[in-house]
């Protein structure tokens, strides 16, 4: 059955605990795992009081709009309802590469920043650009920060505004109104940022001009942490494999298009190619084919086992290739 993996009650074998919806958390601080495991954070399940919503209730713990839609299949984003368990996906495959700087994974609207002095990485959810406003895939660093910046907006944008019969200034002050929020770190990329919102909305989803939206309370914290000279990594990968004790698992996002939904084949065919680039996954492992479909299919966004190492034996399993 296509979701037999991914319900409710196995999903609490790992939950950190039961709790209430609370004010905003400071930042997702997670210890970084030992050498050769990539998976950090644990899933915890919360009740949802009367008047919740998805968007409230990431507010509260720090997770993006679109993972909390994903991780709660079925649930009504505006009205869960009082009483109802609503999972928090708070638990990750670290993105592939360096453990340095910040890592921005576009596929999943979320930033991760490890900091030199501390075995730890905090992560973040983004907004991130909407369709026709990519955010880029690249590598650059932070080169300004900036607390209580003005906005001027550029020509592309007065003109997009004008065209659609609304008004903008061509300066906006420092202030609520200001959309670039309380703080902005420049990146070395001209033109792209990571800033605060005056918007209640849009965290976690495609929103933006390509910049980068971070809840305000979360871009004042990691300008706190993050020093001018920063690297940052901007990569896009709706497929991350990592390793536990041993154990594989796969964490499968909605891969971003602007031309309309892959194909179940194109999915599949993508994450072969990925494992592919893994020379630490061929040949080690027995890998649940069947499970890795009900993965990609489902796209809930959390790490989900796909095999034990080669010693342990289950059926519905090949070596991968």
């Amino acid at each position: 059955m296509l979701l037999n993996i991914l319900t409710l009650k196995s999903l609490r074998v790992c939950c950190l605990s039961l709790l209430c919806a609370a004010p905003f958390a400071s930042a997702i601080e997670l210890p970084l795992p030992p050498p050769g495991d990539d998976v950090v954070g644990e899933v915890q399940v919360i009740q949802a009081r009367y008047e919740d919503t998805f968007a409230d209730l990431g507010k509260a713990h720090d997770l993006g709009y679109l993972e909390m839609v994903a991780a709660n299949p079925g649930v009504d984003a505006w009205l869960p309802g009082a009483g109802t368990e609503i999972i928090l996906p708070t638990r990750y495959i670290l993105p592939p590469g360096p453990r340095e700087g910040v890592v921005i994974n576009l596929a999943e609207y979320r930033l991760y920043y490890y900091p030199k002095d501390r075995p730890v990485v905090y992560t973040y959810p983004l907004g991130i650009g909407r369709e026709g406003w990519d955010s880029p895939i690249s590598n650059t660093s932070i080169t300004v920060k900036t607390p209580n910046p003005g906005w001027t907006p550029p020509q592309s944008i007065l003109r997009e505004a004008a065209e659609a019969g609304e008004y903008l200034p061509a300066y906006v002050p420092p202030g609520p109104n200001n959309p670039l929020g309380p703080y902005k770190l420049t990146l070395g990329l001209p033109g792209y940022l990571i800033h605060g919102s005056n918007k209640k909305f849009g965290i976690g989803m495609r929103v933006s001009h390509g910049c980068f939206r971070m809840l305000n309370h979360n871009v004042l914290e990691l300008a706190d942490l993050v020093p001018v000279g920063t690297k940052v990594r901007i990569i896009n990968e709706p497929y991350k494999f990592g390793f536990e004790q041993g154990r594989l698992y796969l964490e499968a996002h909605e891969p971003l298009s602007d031309d309309g939904e892959m194909s179940i084949v194109d999915k599949h065919a993508a994450v072969v190619n990925v494992l592919l680039k893994r020379d630490d996954i061929e040949g080690s492992h027995l890998l649940d084919w069947q499970r890795v479909r009900e993965i990609v299919a489902a796209e809930v966004g959390m790490p989900l086992p796909i095999a034990d190492p080669v010693e342990a034996t289950q059926s519905n399993v090949v070596l991968v290739q």
